[in-house]
């Protein structure tokens, strides 16, 4: 894992960033400031951006990677597909352990949540699986992924950054997650991608077999 850091250098000076800020924030700040604050500033321009930028921690995007990635290496395409699964039971996991009541539950209890303005065609998820947000998790492991992957790592770093983190701030915005959430997804999101890409990288690392010839390629 020391290489992979050393290898995507600014990828971790904007993880790092991310730590510090994102804690800093936490300390600040009650979990619930954001949810106001972006229940207090909606356009339709936003709704709409958010509601697509949440499509970019779900399946979907897994699905299109894996399939590309096979055009470069199988071994990609099976890192993507081992980091699905794997954020998929460490969300659930996490979420069990924690038990913590999502936006919608805890601003019901309080009887606050006619208080916030919702985006419309989005259906809150209710019920204690707010700890930690699994698609803020989903995407920091993919598009960290990606960039592990990717020779020009400097060149993708703050996009594949920038994706991963605009996904956290639409589960806030679309009332799914509290900051919180999102900041331990992020968090374990990396953590995960690291782990996942040094253990596979551990398989043939001559790079000689068939692990990393395309099963295909784009004409």
């Amino acid at each position: 894992m020391v290489k992979t850091v050393h290898e995507n250098w600014f990828f971790f000076i904007l993880f790092t960033a991310y730590i510090l800020l994102g804690g800093l924030y936490l300390s600040q700040f009650d979990k619930v400031d954001a949810i106001y604050f972006f229940s207090e500033n909606r356009s339709p321009l936003l709704n709409e951006a958010f509601k697509f930028i949440n499509l970019l921690g779900e399946a979907y995007a897994y699905f299109l990677i894996g399939i590309g990635a096979l055009a470069i290496r199988v071994r990609y395409s099976i890192l993507v597909a081992m980091t699905g699964l794997v954020v998929m039971a460490t969300s659930f996991g996490l979420k069990a352990y924690f038990a913590i009541d999502r936006p919608s539950a805890y601003f019901g209890k309080l009887n606050l949540l006619e208080k916030i303005t919702l985006v419309d065609g989005i259906q809150l998820h209710a019920g204690a699986t707010s700890f930690p947000s699994g698609h803020t998790m989903s995407a920091f492991a993919l598009y960290s992924l990606v960039v592990f992957m990717l020779p020009s790592k400097k060149r993708y770093a703050a996009m594949f950054f920038t994706l991963a983190l605009l996904v956290g701030l639409a589960r806030i915005y679309l009332v799914q997650h509290f900051w919180p959430d999102v900041y331990a997804g992020g968090i374990v999101g990396v953590v995960l991608a690291m782990v996942i890409y040094s253990l596979l990288n551990l398989v043939q690392p001559d790079r000689s077999g068939w692990l990393d010839k395309p099963l295909f390629r784009f004409k």
